[in-house]
């Protein structure tokens, strides 16, 4: 199957309101004539398959890209993984039948050092990474967009679940209109430079809608589970990965109630996440929840669940797409904003601050709960809530500062 202009126009004047709606939008986020280059990351699953398949029925020079970020071979037999061998076989697939060149980039000694050994030092350092944010923001979003370039692409397309719309003072990011599915914390570190070369195709429309397109264009991969996990961590199996990467002669230490009790001991630092509360293995009689991790002295501290609210934090590592110059500036001033600090809960009323020393706070109206660093806090702009402002990584709360 080869999908180009003439296929979409019949779905265009009605034939498929599902269809009608994809070229809509896709051709609304595009802002680029037809036959215009654009690399297309392709994954091999759904969303990236229906935004390349889109954009080859408006007319586009479509080229796709596949990534090889780990062992294909041991990944192959994986389900519900992104980046695994059946992966990088089903996108090579999607492409012959949509007819455009493919290309599979051997990326995995750069994915390992800038996304595995980084997620696993983190860990040692008792912190929470998120490494599919270190993957868009490095080999993703860094390393695939100077490819684009070199193959003479004007832009880059992915199956991102986040909307890019044009602002008086340039592109602007935005959540997804399907809240559901919306992956704009994940993509909170995209650079302005990065943002007026990227095109989310997907971001004005619903999952189900993308399935529907995908069965509608007889795509095989319409039926695909999405992706599950960490790519790189067999089903979820964190502290395996670390163990093997970061031995350590002698690891372990203290379990410790924030009155100075010695609880009892574990077997590293690694093991906990910042408001964990089943493994612990003590028992007081209440509920205990782990408060903060001391990797220096290898103890992990407990404390009951109030003990998890935290009145601020400090950003590191900060991208800003604001109206401001810089997030520094947006501090400086006060700005109030909506601060998101897990992909899982919704952003909550803060403003921002400037301390002299530390950097850029994080102040919230209400204390947020189990703020763990090495997560991101993602922050979107009061007065018009979809908006990303940028972010940063968390490097501490109030509770460690």
């Amino acid at each position: 199957m080869s999908v180009r202009l003439a296929d979409a126009e019949a779905p265009v004047r009605g034939r498929d309101a599902v269809l009608a709606r994809a070229w809509s939008a896709a051709a609304e986020s595009m802002s680029l004539k037809a036959g215009t280059r654009i690399l297309a990351a392709m994954s091999g699953g759904v969303d990236s398959t229906v935004a390349a398949a889109v954009l080859c029925g408006l007319g586009f020079d479509i080229v796709g890209v596949t990534l090889q970020l780990y062992d294909h071979g041991a990944a192959a037999a994986r389900k519900g993984a992104c980046c695994a061998g059946q992966d990088i076989s089903d996108a090579r697939a999607s492409a012959q039948s949509l007819g455009i060149p493919h290309y599979v980039l051997d990326y995995e000694s750069r994915f390992r050092e800038a996304v595995i050994e980084d997620f696993a030092q983190s860990y040692l350092k008792g912190e929470t990474p998120i490494p599919c944010i270190r993957c868009n923001q490095t080999v993703k979003f860094y390393d695939l967009v100077e490819v684009a370039r070199d193959l003479g692409a004007q832009a880059m397309v992915t199956g991102h679940y986040v909307r890019r719309t044009e602002g008086p003072a340039g592109p602007q990011l935005h959540r997804a209109r399907d809240a559901s599915r919306d992956q704009s914390y994940f993509l909170f570190a995209t650079t302005r430079e990065q943002l007026a070369f990227l095109r989310f195709p997907l971001g004005e429309l619903e999952k189900t809608d993308v399935r529907a397109a995908a069965a509608a264009l007889g795509l095989t991969a319409a039926d695909k589970p999405d992706s599950q996990d960490i790519c790189f961590v067999p089903e979820g199996r964190y502290v395996t990965l670390i163990d093997r990467l970061r031995p350590l002669p002698e690891a372990g230490g203290e379990i410790v109630h924030l009155d100075g009790r010695v609880l009892g001991r574990h077997d590293g630092v690694s093991r906990f996440t910042v408001g964990q509360r089943r493994g612990l293995n003590v028992a007081v009689g209440d509920p205990l929840f782990v408060v903060r991790l001391e990797a220096q002295s290898q103890r992990v501290i407990v404390g009951p669940r109030e003990a998890l609210l935290v009145p601020k934090l400090i950003l590191r590592e900060t991208n800003w797409l604001g109206d401001e110059p810089s997030l520094e500036d947006a501090a400086r001033g006060g700005k109030a904003v909506l601060a998101r600090v897990r992909s899982t809960r919704e952003p909550a009323p803060a403003r921002l601050a400037l301390d002299a020393e530390r950097g850029v706070e994080v102040r919230f109206e209400t204390p947020e709960e189990a703020v763990a660093p090495g997560q991101a806090c993602v922050l979107y702009d009061a007065q018009a809530p979809s908006r990303v402002l940028g972010g940063g990584f968390i490097a501490a709360s109030a509770q460690n500062l």
